[in-house]
């Protein structure tokens, strides 16, 4: 079970995710443990996968190794999409792993450019993120996060993707809420990672993130005290006192 969120921003990219893990003995869940579901790749590339950990964990050794022989080189962003997905699918082919056991979220440069491309889960076939769609949610709280990310879009971003700080927001407020409204499979803490312009890629701390989660919890009381502000409008007028 898993909530993956991606945001491309003006002046960045965002993925983030829960920490949590689930066993299971063929449909049965056994047991949930905490894991890190957000890889790093050469300082450069960010990986967030839902689904078999066994080929998330054979798609990093792809991106890493193809990364490390300069595969990738004088490739424009969704070139550089599709060559993942060919070395992916063929090496999934070798061992007949069947589709639809795997997708992810990947952050990376390409072309003096940074891109945030959803793998499909169910062909692993590459969409790029744009400034027209420029957020993406995957896994099992997907149900919940795409409302929610539609939401904020309406409410706060409109007109146009927002800054990194304010992606960073979007995703914390997000990821939380499939935290606290999935059935099970989805918990905390929250992790986030970060692509700057520069093509430098990096984990946020616990402190950072302590601020963010800060800003959702200021946001949440604000919408809570305007409840109590159109309730007063709304309420009726009582009735004069007979004077005795």
């Amino acid at each position: 079970m898993t909530i993956l969120v991606g945001i491309k921003c003006k002046d960045g990219i965002i993925i983030g995710s829960d920490s949590s893990a689930t066993f299971s003995a063929g449909q049965i869940s056994t047991i949930e443990q905490s894991t890190k579901k957000i890889q790093i790749l050469h300082d450069s590339i960010i990986v967030a996968g839902t689904g078999s950990v066994g080929l998330g964990q054979r798609f990093c050794d792809v991106i890493d190794s193809a990364y490390a022989s300069r595969k990738f080189v004088g490739l424009n962003g969704i070139q550089m999409a599709t060559k993942m997905t060919s070395l992916a699918i063929e090496n999934f082919m070798s061992t007949r792993a069947p589709a639809g056991q795997y997708g992810a979220l990947v952050a990376y440069t390409a072309d003096n450019d940074i891109h945030l491309c959803e793998f499909g889960n169910a062909d692993m076939q590459p969409e790029l993120k744009t400034t027209g769609i420029w957020y993406a949610s995957m896994g099992s709280g997907q149900l919940i996060a795409d409302p929610f990310l539609g939401l904020m879009r309406n409410v706060f971003w409109g007109d146009g993707m927002p800054t990194l700080q304010e992606g960073i927001f979007i995703a914390t407020w997000t990821i939380e809420h499939a935290i606290n409204l999935n059935a099970g499979g989805v918990n905390g803490p929250v992790q986030l990672s970060i692509l700057m312009k520069d093509g430098k890629a990096r984990l946020l701390d616990e402190g950072e993130l302590a601020e963010h989660k800060e800003n959702v919890s200021g946001v949440v009381a604000h919408l809570r005290a305007y409840k109590e502000k159109f309730s007063a409008n709304s309420a009726p007028s009582l009735p004069e006192v007979p004077k005795a």
